[in-house]
């Protein structure tokens, strides 16, 4: 067996060799921090380091399933979540089938640029063309809906807690589409033309080529890419959430990631916030198994 390896490793060495630099950050950033888990169930002590406190157990768990933030936080971050896939997940897709049908070179280069750039700007200042476009005096989104009777002339669309949903998946939805859609891009780019050809003979149109024809090609990528994004369900991000949030819609943007931020950074309470971030990671884990569980039953397409 050792040999196999060994053989392996020499007959491919230039492959193990690209990927080193990816072994080494997964390893140093993902695996060794690990070993700070054990926070979690230590009462943190500054003399005595990150491992010579107490050990407690399952207190700071507890403690947090039996605060009130704990509902208020995990009901924010699954709506967010949830929302996001259902709505996120597909506009990818669907872009890249539209990218994919248009036949002039060029149209398609400048379609695919413009899709691509948004990508590129950072959560910063992506949060600060929200503020300046909705905000509720000058913001040139705003008053655009509201001189269309969308929405109210009075509402602060980053203020009112029923709207901070919608704005932050659809912002996230123009943001990351288009990058997204470079993976269905690709997988759409290997389908053997002699299915087009064979497809149009049966008199089959363009919406039905996409039905029979492309949708079948990239369905093993939809579903890895989907049981890959129910590992991260209740991972809402950090930063455009905190940027986001205000005293006015405290009550709907306060998710489990800013949550830590403010208990344990914040407050100092770094065993508490070690806890709520490790049973973030364990439900996330969770929802990744079943997903893959589910798939490999149901389509035998899975991650293991």
């Amino acid at each position: 067996m050792g040999r196999k390896i060994l053989s392996g490793l020499k007959k491919d060495w230039q492959l193990w060799a690209m990927i080193l630099p990816a072994l080494a950050y997964i390893i140093i950033f993902c695996y060794v921090p690990m070993y700070g888990i054990q926070l979690a169930f230590r009462k943190y002590d500054f003399s005595k380091g990150l491992t010579g406190g107490d050990w407690v157990g399952f207190k700071y768990f507890i403690q947090y399933f039996e605060s009130p933030m704990f509902w208020t936080t995990l009901r924010n971050t699954f709506v967010i979540s949830f929302f996001t896939l259902v709505c996120g997940f597909p506009a990818p897709i669907l872009l890249a089938l539209v990218v994919n049908s248009l036949r002039q070179k060029k149209l398609r280069r400048v379609v695919q640029t413009a899709v691509y750039m948004p990508y590129f700007i950072s959560t910063v200042v992506m949060v600060a063309i929200l503020q300046i476009l909705l905000s509720p005096s000058t913001g040139v989104v705003s008053n655009l809906l509201k001189s269309l009777h969308i929405i109210p002339q009075s509402i602060n669309l980053l203020g009112t807690p029923s709207a901070f949903v919608p704005v932050y998946v659809l912002s996230g939805i123009w943001q990351s589409a288009g990058w997204n859609s470079i993976i269905f891009i690709a997988a759409l780019a290997s389908v053997d033309g002699q299915l087009y050809d064979a497809a149009k003979v049966d008199g089959a149109n363009r919406w039905q080529q996409v039905i029979h024809v492309e949708l079948p090609a990239i369905v093993p990528t939809i579903v890895i890419l989907l049981i890959m994004n129910m590992g991260r369900v209740l991972s809402v991000g950090f930063e455009k959430v905190f940027l986001m949030q205000n005293d006015l819609n405290l009550s709907v943007s306060e998710v489990i990631s800013t949550y830590v931020f403010n208990i344990g950074v914040q407050s100092g309470q770094f065993s508490f916030g070690s806890a709520v971030g490790l049973f973030n990671t364990v439900i996330n884990f969770a929802f990744l198994m079943i997903a893959n569980m589910v798939s490999k039953k149901a389509a035998d397409i899975s991650l293991m």
